[in-house]
């Protein structure tokens, strides 16, 4: 075969620095962060130092709308599982089971005549929004989830214990004693229902100082049917206590009872419309 002759580029010939470029060389090399001045230094950290803050409250605040977020405690309503001061974790991911302990938006009117709310300064409220301290605000509520869409709710049977879908439940281990060391009613409030589509039906673990579904079954508003404003809308559930982190010796997870473990599924299709079967003394 005969040869093929490539065509290669020419070689350059070193070209001499001009005298401008040896400048612009001299300038880059003063300009190195060793060469900077103390000042220099200084306003170079504060800068750094800005950024890191502001990416930190970004994340922050990112974490506490849809990750988890720090409530505290201001009612004896769910003793003893949860005390008066208690510092509790919420958590925003999970979806809501029998049992859980949940943090909502108050329904409406749940909160009237509640605890005044603690006021805190220019910077403790800005550690609030971004979730550093936990959320004093009286507009939520936390409460116990007894019964998911669909379920059958009385209480109480014959031995004097509150049944969900026909199972009868064994809550010794969250709620309160009496002055005489004994265990508390389920409740004095003797009522019957099924819970609606989209909603839930909780109340607190110190029965007798918990405004909680069972006061509001024969509550009145306009534009809904008697006592629909006893159950709760899955879209006012913030998220799920899922522990106790403060103050530190009382710091425990905040676990579903086993009591709850087996019971049976309820009515499915959930009813759109609750049926509810209460007394006058429904109204706490």
């Amino acid at each position: 075969m005969a040869n093929r002759w490539v065509k290669t580029a020419p070689r350059r010939a070193l070209q001499p620095v001009s005298q401008s470029e040896t400048d612009q060389s001299d300038y880059q090399d003063s300009s190195d962060p060793e060469q900077l001045s103390f000042g220099q230094h200084v306003v170079a950290f504060f800068k750094e130092l800005a950024a890191v803050v502001v990416g930190a409250i970004i994340v922050a605040s990112l974490l506490r709308g849809f990750v988890g977020q720090l409530f505290l405690i201001p009612s004896v309503s769910m003793e003893n599982t949860l005390q008066v001061d208690d510092r509790v974790v919420v958590e925003k991911l999970s979806s809501i089971k029998r049992g859980q302990v949940v943090v909502f938006s108050d329904p409406g009117a749940w909160l009237m005549g509640s605890t005044t709310p603690r006021e805190r300064g220019p910077i403790g409220k800005a550690f609030q929004f971004v979730g550093v301290l936990p959320d004093t605000s009286t507009e939520h509520l936390i409460k116990r989830v007894i019964g998911l869409p669909g379920d059958h709710i009385l209480c109480c049977d014959d031995d004097d214990r509150l049944t969900i879908n026909g199972q009868a439940m064994n809550e010794t281990s969250y709620l309160t004693v009496g002055p005489d060391g004994g265990q508390i009613k389920p409740s004095s409030i003797m009522f019957e229902v099924v819970v609606p589509s989209g909603h839930i039906f909780v109340m607190g673990g110190n029965r007798e100082h918990s405004r909680d579904s069972r006061c509001h079954l024969n509550d009145v508003q306009a534009g809904v049917a008697k006592g629909d404003n006893a159950f709760v809308s899955l879209d006012l559930v913030i998220g799920r206590a899922i522990a106790v982190v403060w103050p530190f010796d009382r710091r425990h997870r905040l676990a579903i009872p086993d009591t709850f473990e087996t019971v049976p599924s309820g009515t499915q299709p959930a009813p759109d419309i609750a049926t509810i079967t209460a007394g006058p003394e429904a109204s706490c």
